[in-house]
């Protein structure tokens, strides 16, 4: 892996702890972020910015594509995983969708259950397929 995509990989896991946080707490991430003593690299902030803009669309993306898995029913931490790739996905300068999915398998792996990561690719796929074959807005 190379420097950027070590640090990228940082900073999603960095992400995901921060939006684990924020919503055990229920708070939102910008009250965890300015809670923090030492705040994250700007990647993983711009991560959170883009998952909690786009929160509404992810988990109307997540419950279309994860079918017969009401959204309340989904593994919190597959959940999230989740929803941090699909607001990276609709950033302005994104990475390539392989990478994004990959990384979130890699942090469903890593974090949720022996199941989570083929759940997570395949609704995540579906999710990465909308969006390209969607028209820019």
């Amino acid at each position: 892996m190379s420097e950027l995509g070590t640090k990228r990989h940082h900073a999603r896991e960095r992400a995901l702890e921060i939006l684990y946080e924020a919503s055990i707490k229920a708070r939102s991430t910008v009250v965890v972020l300015n809670g923090l003593n030492v705040r994250p690299d700007p990647y993983t902030v711009e991560i959170l910015v883009s998952a909690e803009a786009n929160q509404e669309r992810a988990n109307a993306l997540i419950s279309e594509f994860a079918i017969d898995w009401p959204l309340e029913r989904i593994a919190l931490v597959d959940r999230l995983v989740m929803t941090l790739a699909v607001g990276e996905m609709l950033m302005d300068e994104a990475p390539p969708m392989a990478v994004i999915l990959d990384e979130a398998v890699e942090l469903a792996k890593v974090y949720s259950t022996d199941s989570s990561p083929s759940f997570v690719n395949g609704v995540l796929s579906s999710i990465a397929e909308n969006i390209l074959n969607s028209p820019q807005e």
